[in-house]
């Protein structure tokens, strides 16, 4: 089960990536779970990404709302 700060950090990686820290603690347990991976940029930077996985929690929660 998704705590309350991953979920929303999971919808703010499919929303807007790069606005995201990298030291996020929820990340590690977004990671683990496979729900988000990291994408490495032309500049060196990483950048997260939703995972077909997490993409489906997503659809999974819009439709419970």
């Amino acid at each position: 089960m998704l705590s309350p700060h991953e979920f929303a950090t999971l919808m703010l990686i499919k929303d807007a990536p790069d606005q995201i820290e990298l030291d996020r603690a929820e990340l590690d347990a977004l990671f683990e779970r496979q729900l988000i991976s990291l994408e490495n940029l032309a500049s060196g930077r990483s950048r997260p990404q939703i995972t077909s996985d997490g993409d489906s929690i997503l659809k999974a929660l819009a439709r419970v709302r």
